[in-house]
């Protein structure tokens, strides 16, 4: 059964995975033969997960919540998905619609 995932490492930082088996996957995690990010920041703690149809539905989602923000990502875990439009618009100076006109 294909899972997009996230979980939470022992610093605060979020990974976010894709896999066909989420035991599994989260059991290699603790083991430290998951990933390097996950590797060097154990226990990690599995905080958000989705289910798909299809692996490739769920490898989708997850290259796009890997480039989500971390508050983001915090909104989702927390289902606070009606947040998520507005944690989506960019906040920086040189291109935010509350940036002052440029001259």
């Amino acid at each position: 059964m294909p899972y997009m995932y996230i979980l939470e490492c022992v610093d605060g930082s979020y990974y976010t995975g894709s896999t066909t088996h989420l035991e599994l996957r989260l059991q290699q995690h603790m083991e430290g033969i998951g990933a390097r990010h996950t590797a060097k920041r154990l226990p990690v703690k599995l905080v958000y997960a989705e289910y798909y149809d299809r692996i490739d539905t769920a490898f989708n989602r997850e290259k796009q919540v890997q480039g989500w923000s971390r508050n983001k990502k915090q909104a989702l875990i927390d289902d606070h998905h009606d947040s998520l439009p507005a944690l989506a618009e960019c906040v920086n100076e040189t291109h935010s619609k509350n940036a002052p006109p440029v001259a």
